[in-house]
């Protein structure tokens, strides 16, 4: 049976999932130094191990209110369209393999250009969590903005 490895995070009541491969480190909540005039997605960036990170919200992203910063508050390091970057979430509740069975596509309604970061939806101990799509994430102005960023820091 096929089976795919998720790590399983939470914003607001919402749960999601991320693919266990495409996850750097899951890290916990560390200074973010805010970057002036960056656009509202990049809540700044981090230093990780010698690398300049950029901190993507997601929240702004799904159009979620902002939330204050608490002990579950986590950084999950990752890479899309060639750009290691680091999503804060509210908690990371678990790492799960979910059998393709339990993995259905996503309802056509919910499917546009504004949500291609949805790639499926699982059925996780009878809770409903939306699998994405990190190439989905980013739009073209979205990675022109965050490379343009690292490369003035690292300069």
């Amino acid at each position: 049976m096929d089976t795919t490895k998720q790590v399983i995070f939470k914003l607001g009541n919402e749960e999601f999932g991320i693919g266990i491969l495409y996850v750097k480190a899951i890290e916990k909540y560390m200074d973010i130094v805010p970057i002036p005039n960056a656009p509202s997605y990049i809540e700044g960036i981090i230093n990780l191990r010698g690398d300049v990170i950029p901190v993507y919200s997601l929240r702004n992203k799904f159009g979620l209110p902002k939330k204050e910063v608490d002990d579950n508050t986590k950084l999950i390091v990752t890479k899309s369209k060639d750009i290691v970057m680091a999503f804060e979430v509210d908690l990371v509740n678990e790492i799960v393999e979910i059998p393709e069975s339990s993995i259905h596509d996503a309802p056509m309604i919910i499917r546009s250009e504004s949500t291609a970061y949805i790639d499926r939806v699982a059925d996780v101990n009878r809770r409903l969590v939306l699998l994405l799509n990190l190439d989905g994430i980013l739009s073209d102005a979205e990675k022109g903005a965050i490379e343009k960023i690292v490369a003035e820091v690292q300069e």
